[in-house]
């Protein structure tokens, strides 16, 4: 496992893809409700998704959607195409240009304590994949390992456009 802790600047035109709400469901977590082009590439990651995060089995996704998957009980929980976090979004109250990044197996998270443990978002990536890990799963990092491979594979880097000529997103 590589997990490096590093510091970033976050440029408000690094990312600009996902304007993606939430649709609350009676019971489950939030499904996110991504544009047509951030849909394609969650789904493609959907299908790329372990059984198994940090020795968890998947779980029935509750409410069923292409868009998150939970693993475990309490709920190691991924959701795809969800908003741009307000750490990263200049104007918004919490907004941190230096916030705390860290890289695991290639892929770089944005660490936020939570109550009940931790959340993690990908960042300068075509999409934001949500990660949500409870406490009871120290140290909570973990199950990023087990993801890393398929964000990689299907959410392709923002900074690298279709060509491999480098952009800044969509």
């Amino acid at each position: 496992m590589t997990t490096l802790f590093r510091r970033f600047l976050w440029l408000p035109v690094v990312i600009s893809v996902t304007a993606a709400g939430c649709s609350a469901a009676d019971s489950g977590r939030p499904v996110p409700t991504p544009s047509p082009k951030t849909a394609k590439l969650c789904r493609a990651l959907y299908q790329e998704l372990p059984e198994k995060v940090d020795g968890l089995e998947r779980s029935a996704d509750e409410p069923p959607s292409e868009f998150a998957a939970d693993w475990g009980d309490p709920a190691v929980q991924l959701r795809c195409g969800v908003s741009r976090p307000e750490v990263l979004t200049p104007g918004t109250e919490r907004y941190n240009p230096t916030a705390e990044g860290i890289e695991v197996n290639g892929v770089l998270w944005l660490p936020e304590k939570q109550e009940n443990g931790y959340r993690f978002t990908t960042t300068l990536r075509k999409a934001y994949v949500e990660v949500t890990v409870p406490r009871e799963y120290r140290p909570e990092v973990n199950p990023l390992t087990d993801l890393a491979d398929a964000v990689k594979k299907t959410i392709p880097d923002a900074l690298q456009s279709d060509d491999g000529a480098g952009s800044t997103g969509d």
